[in-house]
This record gives structure tokens, C-alpha cells and sequence, in this order.
């Protein structure tokens, strides 16, 4: 199963997501295109709620323990309530450009 599949189902399994949105973006590294060692993870989720950033990092990272243990190098996260959503306008942040490719 490939990495990126791999997350998708442990977070739907844990997370009962109302929006997953998941970008391999190793291609924007040193790893290349083909790679799955960088991914950028936008989630809203019920879960979440009454919960700070770094307790809902924590619980993203112990669900993604065996991905990020075994070739996930980087995992950018934004996750958020409803209502949290709502506020951003539903909009995925963008990723900056990563400092190591074109110097």
C-alpha cells in the first residue's frame, strides 16, 4: 500500500474527517517526484474540538507513528474544528517553498 493511501485510511479510521485534504509534496524537496516523504495534511474534525493545536498534533502524530517512523520525513498539519474552518473560509494554506531545492 503506498504511504499516502496508508494515511488516509488511519486518519478516516481515527478522525471521521468532514474534510480531509492530503498533498504529497516531496516533489517541492530533494526526495523528487515519486517520492512520499512529505505530505501536507489539512483536516477538520469534531475531534478537535476543545482541544489545543499541540494536543491535536499529538493525536495525529501517535495515529501516523508507524508512517512517520518509517519514511515520512516531514508532515506540515493544519487542523482545525468546524467552526475554525468556517472562519478561514475553507481555504488549504499554502506551503512555503522549501529553502534546499534550486540554492
Amino acid at each position: 500500500m503506498l504511504v499516502e493511501q496508508a494515511i488516509i485510511n488511519k486518519i478516516n479510521n481515527e478522525f471521521s474527517p468532514i474534510v480531509l485534504n492530503i498533498e504529497n509534496e516531496s516533489y517541492m524537496h530533494s526526495s523528487g517526484r515519486g517520492a512520499e516523504s512529505h505530505f501536507k495534511l489539512t483536516l477538520v474534525s469534531d475531534k478537535f474540538e476543545g482541544k489545543r493545536a499541540v494536543a491535536r498534533h499529538q493525536a495525529v502524530y501517535a495515529c501516523l507513528a508507524e508512517e512517520l517512523e518509517n519514511g515520512v520525513h516531514a508532515l506540515a498539519l493544519h487542523l482545525y474544528t468546524q467552526s475554525e474552518w468556517a472562519e478561514i473560509g475553507g481555504i488549504v494554506p499554502k506551503s512555503p517553498n522549501c529553502l534546499g531545492i534550486g540554492q
